[in-house]
């Protein structure tokens, strides 16, 4: 018999790109047929994903219940409110297991990263580890941000003319790349950035050590199983890494300054 329901929003919209919202709903539907097999039960677990615009508010919400969220505002906003699940492993240039680089992309391919002068980067908001975290890193630049508000716009920005470079989270350009290739063909890869883990599944706090260890156990599964192959190849998913908040907290001497400016 399984435990009493667990209430609140599921949601994995993080790549908010139409071309992948089957996979996902497919991907968590596995999640609960694999938590059918632990103590928790599947039917315990909401039914399906809850597809939000704001992924930010949903992280803050007392409604959310399993989410994936960015590294950096996991450190600084929300260290103390969730818990960390794991993340996923992904199939894409620069990945090893379940870490990756950001890629930093400009029309030219002669871009010089470490004399660009002032010139104008696309950023798709200020508390994104791969789109200005691991820019501010890498770079030695002193010019003006276009603020883009997400990595696909950052990505149009750059092959616009409209900035000079962009750092764009690698499973976000391998998924721009299948919904407007035209764009990415206007684009050079001329840097990356520092290995990092990907993107976190938090959960709420409140969450009992089964509950946990139940969903770790059947994302696992479900990210190797052969009836979810397809949909992963779609996702670029390719297994899954239980991890906890630890695992992300060095990511604040990345840039120790925005993270004094931004946490607290």
């Amino acid at each position: 018999m399984g435990l009493s329901p667990v209430r609140g929003e599921v949601s994995l919209a993080m790549y908010p790109f139409e071309h992948l919202r089957g996979s996902y709903d497919r991907l968590w539907t596995s999640v609960r047929v694999h938590l059918g097999a632990t103590r928790s039960g599947g039917d315990q677990w909401p039914e399906g994903l809850t597809w939000v615009d704001d992924v930010a508010g949903l992280w803050r919400s007392p409604e959310m219940l399993l989410a994936q969220t960015c590294g950096w505002p996991l450190i600084t906003r929300l260290a103390d409110r969730v818990r960390v699940i794991g993340a996923f492993a992904y199939d894409v240039d620069g990945a090893e297991g379940c870490r990756y680089r950001s890629v930093i992309v400009s029309r030219s391919a002669a871009c010089d990263l470490d004399d660009l002068g002032e010139v104008t980067v696309a950023v798709n908001n200020p508390d994104s580890l791969s789109g200005w975290v691991s820019l501010r890193h890498r770079i030695a630049w002193f010019g003006p941000v276009l603020w883009t508000g997400s990595h696909r716009e950052s990505v149009r920005a750059v092959a616009e003319g409209r900035a000079e470079v962009a750092s764009i989270d690698a499973v976000s350009l391998a998924h721009v790349s299948v919904a407007e290739p035209t764009l990415v063909r206007e684009l050079h890869v001329v840097g990356r950035g520092p290995a990092v883990h990907s993107l976190p599944l938090i959960c709420r706090s409140d969450l009992s050590e089964l509950e946990l260890a139940d969903l770790r156990l059947a994302i696992a599964t479900a990210s190797t199983d052969p009836m979810t192959k397809a949909d992963r190849a779609n996702l670029r998913i390719v297994g899954f890494c239980s991890l906890d908040l630890h695992d992300y907290l060095g990511l604040a001497e990345l840039d120790p300054d925005l993270f004094q400016e931004q946490s607290g």
